[in-house]
């Protein structure tokens, strides 16, 4: 435990290596609202004194994810997007997917990503843009495997088991496709 009780330092292992380390800042002066930053390699999330252990840790988990979905809103060019297929490579499969190409493409609508692994190309598909870091990064791990594992089989699967949010980021693009199909409203059904 720190020196002061009003600052903790904590590491989050399911948000992975790289991510840095969590320092949780209470304040008697803050009341209700709950912040956080990106200070270099640490995040510093701003809390009330009064909040329990349980709710900062439940807390600090929504502001991580906000800030990755922050993160994630600017969007990476085609060169940063292989720079992370490369790093997702050498953290998940020991750098064994080696991509000749990563790429954002407009023209899959259907699909979130494609690998031809012959030509050895990945595309992601542009609608990934503005999703949280998390969910983009399996979908580049799924394609990424699919270098080393053509279909989905159980090998396959068993490949993307070392990435720790997969069944988070499937759930989430699940999601995604079900509010999809919602039936949209216009102001006019509102009114009645």
């Amino acid at each position: 435990m720190p020196a002061d009780p009003q600052r903790s330092l904590t590491s989050d292992p399911t948000r992975g290596p790289g991510t840095g380390a969590v320092e949780v800042r209470r304040s008697s002066r803050r009341r209700r609202t709950v912040s956080a930053y990106r200070e270099g390699d640490r995040t510093i999330v701003l809390i009330p004194a009064r909040m329990s252990e349980a709710e900062e840790r439940r807390w600090v988990g929504v502001m991580l994810d906000k800030l990755a979905a922050q993160e994630s809103r600017r969007v990476l060019g085609d060169s940063a997007l292989a720079e992370r297929a490369e790093r997702l490579s050498a953290q998940y499969f020991d750098g064994r997917a080696r991509p000749t190409s990563v790429r954002w493409v407009t023209n899959q609508n259907t699909r979130w990503g494609s690998c031809t692994p012959m030509e050895g190309s990945i595309r992601l598909s542009h609608r990934l843009q503005g999703m949280p870091e998390y969910v983009v990064d399996y979908v580049l791990l799924h394609e990424l495997a699919h270098l080393l594992v053509p279909g989905h089989g159980p090998g396959f699967w068993r490949l993307l088991e070392a990435y720790p949010r997969t069944e988070r980021a499937r759930g989430y693009l699940e999601g995604v496709v079900a509010a999809g199909r919602l039936p949209h409203l216009s102001a006019a059904d509102d009114d009645e």
